[in-house]
């Protein structure tokens, strides 16, 4: 079989859903049996789990023994089989598992409170960014990008927009903390806040907003419009 067309180069260049369930399970199976290809053999493997209802033949799958296997083909033995049910109780269990929660950040208020319990007991600023997708929904925190000293911070754009670049992201919000308790964004936050946008801007991952904590409070820059977002 030509390189290209084989089911685990296919799952790499088109994706799982442009597979048939023969080259899904061929993947799972690896390698075929004496006179069987791979894909022979998972073609076997489902077709005697068809019966009267060809829809069911996944779940059916997963109630074959290790007998019916082997009597229907020859040379199959317990290890394949485990590698198949495995597989298959996998997907159920991540069918089931419970979603990941979604955290929308579409407005400074709800910025600080996502951001709030992870820099309440930090004694020196620490700068964060967070990672969006098109819809605003959280991709991940680099919630330590730089430590800075107990009364400013140090950050540089590349690593600000490596981890966005990394993950793909849409765009980010900007966040550090000042141990003070006063969240009055300092001559240093406007500059490096006008610096990241233009940055931003070069990069094509927008700076939404930037947030300095402080005790219970916050200041949004967007909201104050204390930089230049066009």
């Amino acid at each position: 079989m030509p390189a290209e067309d084989r089911p685990r180069e296919r799952l790499l260049r088109l994706g799982p859903q442009a597979l048939s369930d023969t080259e899904l399970l061929a993947i799972v199976l690896n390698t075929g049996v004496r006179g069987c290809s791979v894909i022979e053999l998972a073609d076997q493997i489902l077709r005697n789990c068809e019966g009267e209802d060809p829809d069911s033949r996944l779940v059916r799958l997963l109630q074959l023994t290790e007998a019916d296997i082997r009597l229907a083909i020859p040379g199959i033995g317990p290890a394949k089989l485990c590698q198949v049910i495995a597989a298959l109780h996998l997907g159920q269990r991540a069918k089931a598992a419970p979603r990941p929660r979604v955290y929308e950040l579409s407005n400074p208020k709800a910025v600080y409170e996502y951001l709030a319990p992870r820099v309440s007991q930090l004694e020196q600023e620490q700068f964060m960014v967070i990672l969006l997708n098109a819809k605003n929904h959280v991709l991940d925190v680099e919630s330590i990008v730089s430590k800075g000293t107990q009364t400013s911070t140090l950050v540089h754009p590349r690593e600000i927009f490596k981890p966005a670049i990394r993950r793909s992201a849409h765009a980010i919000i900007l966040a550090h903390n000042h141990p003070s308790g006063d969240p009055t964004p300092s001559r240093e936050d406007r500059e490096i806040t006008r610096r990241l946008i233009e940055a931003g801007k070069l990069i094509g991952i927008e700076v939404l907003d930037h947030l300095v904590i402080g005790d219970g409070r916050y200041v949004s820059f967007r909201e104050r419009k204390l930089a230049d977002w066009s």
